[in-house]
């Protein structure tokens, strides 16, 4: 398949940077079927974005099989290669609304789904990962059916406020950030954080559960540690340009 041209600057790498995502997302087991969508803004307003093609699974995608999206074509669904219902709902509501969230993951991963299923899904901060977290993620717990309606994509949109994580009630987990690597280290670090909190609530014992000012600082530390996220990005792709290079193509 040729790639489509670029009009946007930067738009070729962003392509290899989201497939990597893809392929990665199957190496950690967050994929579901040939469900979730992962979708990544390439115009300077943030509204043309890039993501998956409908019913694709995740350990196909290459990076000329990407969709290129505007958020405000209300004829979106009527084009030949319409995207998922609920990839459109979601993920262009999230783009036409938070300019900041250049790249948006979707996903339901094990841990993270599972802590969305409890009747208090709080990211409590009971270690380095999940402290990580701590008064920094949106909750959105009415779950209403698959998000397949314009109008749900608006309202998570807003559920989603001025954070970057939003942990969906009974459903799963999205992740925003400014670029892929960033978006990519967020999602492994709040499933690790939704794992270590599943396994210590399955012990049935009582958690502890640090002070909030303990919690507070090490979110902190974590943010002075952003750069992290492009090494362990740039490290996994090599692994994947080892085992996988077509994801590039």
């Amino acid at each position: 398949m040729t790639a489509p041209s670029e009009p946007f600057p930067g738009e070729s790498q962003g392509r290899i940077d989201l497939a990597a995502a893809f392929r990665l997302a199957v190496h950690n087991g967050w994929h579901e079927a040939v469900a979730n969508h992962f979708s990544l803004a390439v115009s300077p307003d943030g509204r043309t974005f890039l993501m998956n093609p409908k019913w694709r699974h995740f350990s196909r995608i290459r990076a000329s099989d990407l969709l290129r999206i505007d958020a405000r074509d209300p004829a979106t669904m009527q084009r030949p290669d319409a995207p998922d219902p609920s990839a459109w709902s979601i993920h262009g509501a999230l783009h036409r609304h938070l300019p900041q969230a250049r790249c948006v993951l979707h996903v339901h991963s094990p841990y993270a789904t599972a802590l969305a299923s409890l009747a208090d899904p709080s990211v409590l901060p009971i270690d380095q990962n999940s402290a990580r977290y701590f008064n920094r993620v949106a909750f959105d717990l009415h779950y209403g059916g698959i998000a397949d309606q314009e109008a749900e994509g608006e309202r998570l949109a807003k559920a989603m406020g001025n954070k970057s994580r939003m942990l969906m009630g009974n459903h799963g987990v999205i992740i925003t950030a400014p670029t892929v690597a960033e978006a990519f280290d967020d999602l492994y670090y709040f499933e690790r954080a939704c794992k270590n909190l599943i396994l210590a609530h399955s012990t049935g014992r009582p958690l502890s559960v640090l002070p909030d000012e303990v919690a507070e600082q090490t979110a902190c530390s974590w943010e002075d540690y952003a750069d992290s996220a492009f090494a362990h990005f740039n490290e996994m792709k090599q692994i994947l340009d080892a085992k996988e290079p077509d994801y590039a193509q």
